[in-house]
């Protein structure tokens, strides 16, 4: 549990304790690090990436994240019990859809590596492009998804000849300390990947005030993501792929197939215990069918009121941290003080840990702060709408945007829909599913983030322009 730096696990100034969300019990304790140590892990990674990494073939590079995706399926066992533990995850989310999922993410950028090409532009001199790698990048991890977030973060990275610093979460180190030493094994040159641990106040602020950082990812709140890119713009002026913030939608037609709209608004909100940047909390039913689908919600959510990672009939674990738990109550409170009703839940249950009951909130009219405003927990707003024109009003009617749904049987009315709607991704008839060759973005001030697919690639990579002069006579 200590720092991963130069491909060894070295002590920090102070430690951090792990706790169990699920039993409020301490696991163990990591090693964080302090400005030296992250100054020491700059200047590690810096001399990996121009002496090894920069000279390295991409088809190595491609061989590498190959062997680690393999290393990573072959202890998805023990990666699956870490995510339980320090995160609180179900067994199922975690062995069924993150472990296999960073090693499809390594595979993918795998694939990649060779297939980074230029243009030759036809100018009076012999002109051509070309990408280039940034050096150094900095990847600042949220609490939510530890492992499908490292994943997104230094595959690419390192199939495009970056080398990569990644801060964990203070309350979720463990799995990516795990894949650290996997790394290790599957023969990544020393200070190609370094993993440290740290409190996100301090050691974000370093982070984002270093120098050598070419360009920072960073995913979390908005209030840290405003911070990060004020201290870069007073410094080294580095790039961003920021994500802070989100309030996304599912939109329920009355020609919908309601029973299966309500499985997968259940899916969009209460999996992962809400932690989830793409959390569709937001739904908003026609005229109709708004009692069906509240009524079927309602029967889904008492199902799932067990706080058990085990339990395999549940989806519903703790939420973390605590600061977070008190969040989610606010909200709760804050919504019954604008005259919603509570439909179920709203409670915290168990006599330990950070479980709340699943919650469903009615008789909004749109305009409600807890419809608009982020909450990472197990809480569905449910608002009724009369046509297309009245749910646009409601749908865009917040400063963050993410992700959207929109059930129906009309392919017209949801291809019209989702040219107005402002979100990044917009399923039809079902929700996050997320896949590595499509484009995963966001909308307004959720931030600026291009992930997965080609147009991904960009962020990872800088152009530079050659020009060749033929005759060099003047």
């Amino acid at each position: 549990t200590g720092l991963f730096i130069n491909n060894e696990f070295v002590a920090g100034d102070h430690t951090i304790d792990m706790m169990n969300p699920a039993t409020g019990k301490v696991i163990c304790s990591v090693h964080a690090a302090n400005e030296t140590k992250i100054n020491e892990a700059m200047a590690i990674a810096e001399k990996a990436y121009m002496e090894v990494w920069s000279k390295t073939t991409a088809v190595d590079r491609a061989q590498l994240l190959l062997r680690l995706a393999d290393l990573i399926e072959r202890d998805r066992d023990e990666l699956t019990l870490l995510e339980m533990l320090d995160d609180g995850k179900h067994c199922t989310n975690s062995l069924v859809v993150d472990v296999p999922g960073i090693a499809a993410t390594l595979r993918y950028y795998a694939g990649y590596c060779d297939k980074i090409h230029g243009k030759v532009v036809d100018t009076v001199s012999y002109s051509f492009t070309r990408f280039e790698p940034h050096d150094v990048r900095c990847g600042i991890l949220p609490w939510n998804f530890p492992l499908t977030m490292l994943g997104w973060r230094f595959g690419p990275a390192l199939a495009f000849g970056n080398a990569m610093i990644i801060k964990t979460s203070e309350h979720t180190s463990l799995s990516a300390l795990k894949v650290a030493a996997l790394a290790k094994e599957a023969g990544f040159p020393p200070g190609v990947l370094q993993i440290v641990s740290g409190y996100g106040k301090s050691m974000g602020k370093t982070l984002s005030h270093n120098m050598r950082i070419s360009k920072i990812a960073f995913t979390g709140s908005n209030l840290v993501g405003h911070q990060i890119m004020k201290a870069t713009a007073d410094t080294n002026l580095v790039g961003h792929q920021i994500t802070t913030g989100n309030k996304s939608l599912n939109i329920v037609f009355a020609d919908a197939e309601v029973d299966q709209a309500v499985q997968w608004a259940f899916r969009s909100i209460y999996r992962n215990q809400g932690h989830n940047c793409t959390l569709g909390n937001r739904i908003y039913v026609q005229e109709g069918v708004y009692d069906q689908f509240v009524q079927g919600l309602h029967a889904m959510a008492t199902l799932s009121k067990s706080c058990d990672s085990v339990v395999v009939k549940t989806m519903h674990c703790p939420v973390i941290p605590q600061t977070q738990l008190n969040k989610v109550v606010g909200y709760v409170e804050r919504g019954m003080a604008e005259k919603c009703t509570v439909y179920t839940g709203g409670r915290c249950i168990g006599n330990y840990g950070h479980c709340i009951e699943p919650t469903i909130l009615t008789d909004l009219h749109g305009i409600e702060k807890i419809v608009r405003e982020e909450i990472v927990g197990p809480i569905a707003v449910v608002v009724k709408f009369k046509d297309e024109e009245d749910v646009f009003k409601l749908a865009n009617y917040t400063v963050c945007s993410h992700a959207a749904a929109v059930h129906t049987r009309d392919i017209e009315r949801a291809l019209r829909v989702t040219k107005r709607l402002q979100a990044g991704t917009v399923w039809f008839n079902h929700y996050n599913v997320i896949e590595n060759p499509t484009l995963f973005g966001v909308y307004k001030m959720t931030g600026i983030r291009r992930e997965l697919g080609v147009a991904g690639l960009e962020r990872y990579l800088q152009s530079k322009s050659v020009k060749v002069i033929v005759r060099s006579k003047l």
